[in-house]
């Protein structure tokens, strides 16, 4: 059977050069090792939602020379696999309804980690008792989290063991919206999809582990590989954003800039030589052992280098 991986952009937004490294390096892999693309929109996260941006980012995508096998399937237009998945953690007891609010989480439980967005939801909030079936679709439900390290290996992160009932506790995999969270939407569309392989910023390393518990809570066969790659930052060390200037792959478009300058600062900040190329040409010569371990920082050198090409 073919190996598979993904490209799956959230429109939240125009594509930027952070998430454009991370899908020209899943694209190169996959064009270098004969990986079939299925090119996915994960639709799920809620008012930050911009439908407009879809043609958009595939627009860009392909501008940049960057194409795809099959797709894009769209999560919130085929909901009932997320459905099927949701009832069957239920039905066994692995997943429970929960009415806590963000407040009453923090005051029965430990707070937040600096910056972080989520609160753990430790095993002692657990409710006592629950009907183990998926009788409410407009509640949170929580998967049990167990406590113990979920150990794998990373294809450029190297071996990891954590413990998302360390970091996040029992998680939400279904939302109060009607709709699954994330992390129960990516494993059921991965699995459904017959993804082998999974590319993605190092930011969702942490989430490697709680869907490898979702797989397993579901029963499903076939676990992902997975590739995560260092970050694009901005000066001050934190994730690219509007704070860092505009780095949307449309802005520099529109003022000119080619898309073979764009994939040769990407080359360079992959472990390449900075000069323009085609996606085919970073594709030829990009070698995983040479991509940098530590976060990119971008410049106003690339952003001028960029703009003298």
């Amino acid at each position: 059977m073919a190996r598979t991986t993904r490209l799956a952009p959230s429109p939240t937004g125009a594509l930027h050069l952070g998430n454009a490294r991370t899908f020209l390096i899943n694209w190169a892999l996959a064009r270098r090792n004969g990986w079939r693309i299925v090119l996915r929109v994960e639709d799920l996260d809620g008012p930050r939602i911009k439908p407009e941006a879809v043609d958009g980012i595939m627009e860009t995508l392909r501008w940049l020379g960057l194409d795809w096998d099959a797709g894009p399937p769209i999560h919130s237009r085929d909901l009932a696999p997320s459905l099927d998945a949701m009832e069957s953690l239920a039905g066994a007891g692995k997943a429970f309804p929960c009415a806590l609010t963000r407040g009453q989480i923090a005051s029965a439980a430990s707070a937040p980690q600096d910056g972080a967005h989520e609160l753990r939801y430790p095993a002692t909030l657990r409710p006592p008792d629950w009907e183990e079936r998926f009788h409410d679709i407009e509640s949170n439900w929580r998967l049990i989290v167990p406590d113990l390290p979920i150990r794998f290996e990373d294809s450029f992160a190297g071996p990891q063991s954590i413990n998302p009932a360390e970091v996040i506790g029992d998680f939400i995999v279904w939302t109060k919206r009607g709709a699954p969270a994330y992390q129960l939407a990516v494993v059921v569309d991965d699995h459904r999809q017959g993804v082998t392989d999974v590319v993605r910023g190092a930011d969702l390393l942490d989430s490697a582990a709680r869907q490898l518990l979702v797989y397993r809570a579901l029963g499903l066969k076939g676990e992902p590989s997975y590739w995560h790659v260092p970050l694009v930052v901005g000066p001050d060390g934190k994730r690219l954003a509007k704070r860092h200037g505009d780095s949307r792959i449309d802005e520099y478009r529109r003022l000119g800039v080619a898309p073979s300058a764009v994939i040769g600062l990407l080359a360079g900040w992959s472990g390449l030589e900075r000069r323009p190329m085609s996606a085919h040409e970073f594709a030829e010569a990009f070698e995983p052992s040479a991509l940098p371990r530590t976060p990119v920082v971008f410049s106003p050198g690339d952003d001028a280098w960029l703009n003298s090409r």
